[in-house]
């Protein structure tokens, strides 16, 4: 029930902004489709396989595990239900945002995160561009934290669902009307706000970590307005990894493991 209803989700936020992208793209694609969404996709695909027969609802059963035990802080103390979802919500979406800084500073996670930002162009398939170890890692991650905070089931499908839909969307080769765009970003990270991070130029790919909520970068002081380059001039991707025999399916799996480049 629970990979069924985030599978669910995923597909239909994925197509709908397939759509988008065709029907107003934000900026031309460099290299196409042809190339980036079977690497993209097929990535997906084998993090899907090997979550589904591995641990890939290890922070689900270790919410209904808590729930059982009575462990966990949200089931200790007498806190009201719609507090306990809300508070999970929030703390397990600061706790990716933390994830996400230590995948771009710790040496090792970098070596697993920068798959992820090799990605030369930027659309909504660079939001499941992830090497399975890095994908397996973060599960685990938070299951501990989910055992931890002794959140409820309902909330940790809730969080997953949302983590998903606001990754696809962030990802996404879109722009939003200036005023919206403008108002949004208060609360919600949105694509022109994370294509910063996917920038080329250092500084503004060590900005703008949040995947759901934008209020971690303000609040943190690793919020970034506006990049060096307009929009639609960005260089996306890492000036280390720009050759395409790098970047294929095979090349990707095995980066983690070769010697090491400056970022």
């Amino acid at each position: 029930m629970e990979a069924t209803v985030r599978f669910g989700v995923f597909l239909a936020i994925l197509l709908l902004m397939v759509v988008w992208e065709f029907v107003r793209p934000r900026r031309p694609l460099n290299n196409g489709r042809g190339r980036r969404w079977p690497i993209n996709l097929g990535l997906a695909a084998l993090n899907v396989a090997l979550m589904r027969t591995s641990i890939g609802a290890a922070a689900w059963l270790a919410a209904i595990w808590a729930a059982d035990q009575r462990i966990g802080l949200f089931n200790l103390l007498p806190v009201p239900y719609w507090l306990a979802l809300a508070l999970t919500l929030l703390l397990l979406d600061l706790a990716i945002y933390a994830q996400h800084i230590a995948a771009h500073h710790w040496r090792w996670f970098w070596r697993l995160h920068q798959v992820h930002h090799t990605d030369l162009d930027f659309d909504t398939t660079t939001a499941v561009r992830f090497h399975p170890l890095e994908i397996m890692l973060s599960m685990l991650y938070k299951a501990v934290l989910v055992l931890l905070l002794g959140a409820d089931p309902a909330a940790v499908i809730a969080f997953e669902v949302i983590l998903n839909a606001c990754a696809l969307f962030n990802h996404g080769n879109v722009g939003l009307p200036p005023l919206v765009e403008r108002y949004l970003r208060y609360v919600l990270v949105t694509p022109d706000m994370h294509r910063i991070h996917h920038s080329a130029r250092q500084a503004e790919t060590d900005s703008n970590y949040g995947f759901s909520l934008s209020c971690w970068d303000r609040l943190f002081r690793t919020y970034c307005h506006s990049p060096t380059l307009p929009q639609t001039e960005i260089n996306i991707g890492l000036d280390a990894f720009r050759r395409a025999d790098e970047l294929g399916f095979i090349q990707l799996l095995a980066m983690p493991f070769r010697s090491p480049r400056k970022r």
